[in-house]
């Protein structure tokens, strides 16, 4: 296993990338229509199917890198390039079309079961956060290890659960202002987190750059 101050570092990590506090306005707008009984529901589906789409690529990444024969560095340079867009796109306030095109938010509109798409995927646990989820499952092959991811991907979910669940509520007392500023600051972290992974896989790529 890692060092815990690894294992806080991924959750935080993952945190900004599914961005939960990013999905509270849209989550607001498709949602004014329910009952607050419906909107919890929603919620609650939301938050399971982000939990469940990261545990299921801790446990699979591995086994479909090696099925196309992806090896963990250029999957990490690969990767790393998805979130750093992703990162941009937020810092410019932007929503990333790796997450959600415009196409998929123009249908959004019209269903009405909006939890699992585009809610949970791909608006939260979209290629970024998969990517990302996969990555640092490479890090180690021990159960410890899977089982630490396991448990940021719950808490991940239960932070989206929070955030979800009050969105109405702190998206009137933040305003698009104050949301597009926290969404600018975990963009930021994000780019970060990005440099990060490309410098672990470009090093075994490129190995003259040590």
């Amino acid at each position: 296993m890692l060092d815990w101050s690894e294992y806080a570092k991924i959750l935080l990590a993952l945190l900004v990338i599914v961005n939960p506090v990013g999905a509270v306005p849209l989550f607001a707008s498709l949602t004014a229509d329910n009952t607050t009984a419906e909107r919890h529901r929603i919620a609650r589906t939301a938050s399971l199917t982000v939990a469940i789409v990261l545990i299921l690529s801790t446990l699979c990444g591995q086994w479909l890198l090696a099925l196309f024969g992806i090896t963990i560095a250029s999957f990490k340079v690969g990767g790393a390039i998805l979130i750093l867009l992703l990162a941009i796109s937020m810092m410019h306030g932007q929503q990333s079309r790796e997450k959600q095109t415009p196409e998929e938010a123009e249908e959004a509109a019209d269903k009405e079961r909006i939890a699992v798409v585009p809610l949970a995927i791909p608006l939260l646990s979209g290629p970024g956060a998969i990517s990302t989820t996969i990555i640092f499952a490479t890090a180690r092959s021990s159960l410890g290890h899977f089982a630490a991811l396991i448990a940021c991907a719950v808490l991940v979910g239960i932070a989206t659960w929070i955030a979800l669940r009050v969105a109405t509520p702190v998206s009137t007392w933040l305003g698009k202002t104050g949301i597009n500023i926290a969404q600018r600051l975990m963009g930021l972290l994000l780019a970060a987190v990005a440099v990060e992974i490309f410098a672990g896989g470009i090093v075994v790529l490129l190995p003259g750059l040590k």
